[in-house]
């Protein structure tokens, strides 16, 4: 499989979205830190993409640069044992999106994936997420991120320690 990158994100952008672009920078946007830092935006205005397998069936998750998916409310919402929840590896993150970790868009996959959006996000007037590549990011409306992924809004997050902001504990923007 080849692998997509910020043109496929930029083509499903066109058709959905028209008028957005994508925004490819110098700087590393593969952490939530490093893409807030590279476009001056809150840490929270990050959207990271995690992908999560239930009950090995894949599922995308959008969390808040400065939230972590609590997999205890993820189970309820999906009607599971917590411990049927785990977060997708990196090679299943590849085959499943198309996009290596660190650069996975909400939308644009290779695969068809139901996805659950953290309502913290409609804090923000301008979102900005991942775009395909570990420098691309494009920015966007919470109202428009919905309605382009047809995602439910739920409440499932809870705060992230800083301590726990370290580029290896957030997999999967």
């Amino acid at each position: 499989m080849s692998e997509r990158g910020p043109q496929d994100v930029q083509a499903f952008l066109d058709q959905h979205l028209p008028g957005t672009r994508v925004r490819v920078l110098e700087q590393s946007t593969a952490t939530a830190l490093e893409a807030a830092a590279a476009v001056g935006c809150p840490l929270g205005a990050i959207v990271k993409s995690l992908l999560f397998l239930a009950d090995g069936d894949p599922r995308l998750v959008l969390v808040a640069g400065d939230r972590k998916a609590d997999q205890r409310l993820l189970a309820g919402l999906w009607g599971i044992s917590r411990k049927r929840i785990r977060i997708a590896d990196p090679g299943t993150v590849q085959q499943v999106t198309g996009f290596e970790v660190g650069a996975v868009p909400p939308v644009a996959h290779v695969t068809s994936l139901p996805v659950w959006i953290d309502a913290s996000l409609a804090r923000y007037e301008t979102l900005w997420a991942a775009a395909g590549a570990r420098n691309a990011l494009f920015p966007i409306t919470f109202a428009d991120l919905v309605r382009i992924t047809g995602g439910t809004v739920a409440t499932f997050t809870v705060e992230d320690r800083p301590a726990e902001q370290a580029p290896d504990a957030d997999p999967g923007h």
